[in-house]
């Protein structure tokens, strides 16, 4: 009789843990993660739409600023950040190279656009798994300065030593020239090592044309270009 009730004892205990680690199980499902706030950075490397892709037209540059991460369920987030973005694209209007006696020179001539920017992206994120996500969502650019400059190298070797010549020019872009507002979208995933601290890469393409050009009566000297660019950096929320 002793082990029956020690055994109807021991069931009943069981059973009631079962049922509270269930209840517990559950809960921890439906509990979302509490709003954080956090900061960015990330390197980034721009050209404009009208350009091929290739390494040679592509402008590096950096964004930093901060974000709040706003969980809409355990899967979903909002992210609304506000970022300090360089944009722009680097052009080789020409790289020739002749050959004079036994000295070969050769000349490059590139052009570099710098676009500064204050933007604010609104990303939806979902979480297919822990600490990993993906992203989509529009993003919002206010135009603040820029900058063209032109360099030529040239590059003089002669029995194997090189000599090399360097000359630049540079000017502020009139903020009359650029639009002031620039809409567009991001696309972009991103893992979290730690609660912390985590990797994000993103694809930013914009709708909008830079040049404030739409006097302009003839389309075909309408200035077309549109901002690209891919940015990967750390996120650390707090």
């Amino acid at each position: 009789m002793k082990k029956l009730f020690l055994g109807l004892a021991v069931t009943a205990g069981s059973l009631a843990f079962a049922q509270e680690t269930e209840k517990v199980s559950v809960e921890q499902i439906n509990v979302k993660e509490p709003v954080r706030f956090g900061i960015k950075g990330a390197a980034t490397t721009n050209q404009f739409s009208e350009q091929k892709a290739s390494i040679n037209n592509q402008k590096l540059g950096f964004l930093a600023g901060a974000f709040v991460n706003i969980p809409l369920s355990r899967k979903f987030a909002l992210q609304p950040e506000v970022l300090y973005s360089q944009m722009g694209a680097k052009s080789v209007i020409s790289d020739t190279e002749v050959t004079a006696g036994t000295s070969t020179i050769r000349t490059k001539r590139d052009f570099t656009t710098s676009l500064n920017y204050i933007s604010v992206p609104l990303m939806l994120q979902m979480k297919p798994a822990d600490n990993f996500y993906i992203e989509a969502g529009p993003e919002f650019s206010y135009f603040l300065d820029g900058k063209n400059k032109g360099e030529q190298t040239i590059a003089t070797t002669t029995a194997g030593n090189t000599v090399t010549q360097t000359q630049s020019a540079s000017e502020s872009i009139s903020k009359d020239d650029i639009k002031k507002f620039n809409v567009g979208m991001g696309l972009g995933l991103g893992y979290y090592f730690t609660p912390n601290l985590g990797i994000n890469a993103r694809y930013v393409s914009s709708f909008t044309n830079i040049a404030n050009n739409s006097d302009v009566a003839n389309d075909d000297q309408k200035n077309i270009n549109k901002n690209r660019g891919f940015q990967l950096g750390l996120n650390y929320k707090f």
